[in-house]
């Protein structure tokens, strides 16, 4: 596999040679806009998409329409946990949040990879480790922390799988993400914007201290990322 092709997903960049070598007939380049969708809930996933750039975001329905974001997935990772664990598809939905572009494999392809390497199931098994990880930090948070330091955590999330710190996100994108009221949002981000960690525009979102934000998140961002880094480094 080439280089360049390697270097923006995170997960292709740990593979060894061979296990790269498995995989590299079967990616296919492609461009991924917003709200594109890479898995419907109830439905056969067909390709696992690794990002090189943008993030997904894997969002529970429940029985409303008012769907609740359970975990970002960017450069960090790859989609189709369901079928690395032995499923066929989710009762999730997972769409961009953030335009980018990555490398996509269909389901068959990979299987068929991961059925010739133990050390590539392993590879893929660990970062379904560390998403659930993030899940789990996802639901806590969610039960315990107030809106400003949900948010300041989510913020976090974002600008980690991001080359700008300019998120084009609106508020009630952020709101819907997080399950809360828009005018719930809009109070959390004045506050965050007041201390100076943030500029908060009708469009977008500008990333100014992030050492700050960490503050404000108050332990709820760091836990998934450390698990990250130590389970993969």
């Amino acid at each position: 596999m080439a280089d360049d092709a390697r270097s923006g997903n995170k997960i292709l960049s740990l593979l060894s040679t061979a296990d790269a070598l498995l995989m590299t007939p079967h990616l296919q380049p492609i461009d991924l806009p917003v709200l594109r969708y890479l898995e419907r809930r109830g439905k056969p996933i067909e390709h696992a998409y690794f990002l090189d750039r943008g993030f997904a975001s894997v969002v529970a329905d429940g029985a409303s329409d008012r769907g609740v974001e359970v975990g970002l997935i960017g450069r960090e990772g790859v989609t189709g946990l369901a079928v690395i664990m032995g499923s066929d598809r989710s009762p999730h939905d997972t769409f961009m949040q953030g335009a980018g572009a990555g490398q996509r494999i269909g389901v068959a392809n990979l299987l068929a990879a991961i059925g010739k390497s133990a050390t590539l199931q392993k590879t893929l098994l660990q970062w379904c480790h560390t998403f659930m990880i993030q899940t789990g930090q996802t639901a806590l948070t969610n039960a315990r922390s107030k809106i400003e330091e949900r948010l300041a955590r989510w913020l976090l999330m974002a600008h980690d799988r991001q080359d700008s710190d300019q998120l084009d996100l609106t508020h009630e994108f952020i709101a819907t993400m997080l399950g809360v009221r828009r005018a719930g949002v809009t109070v959390a981000l004045r506050l965050l914007e007041k201390r100076g960690l943030i500029d908060a525009k009708r469009a977008g979102i500008f990333i100014i201290d992030r050492d700050g934000l960490k503050e404000v998140s108050n332990g709820a961002y760091g836990i998934a990322e450390g698990e990250y880094r130590r389970i993969l480094g």
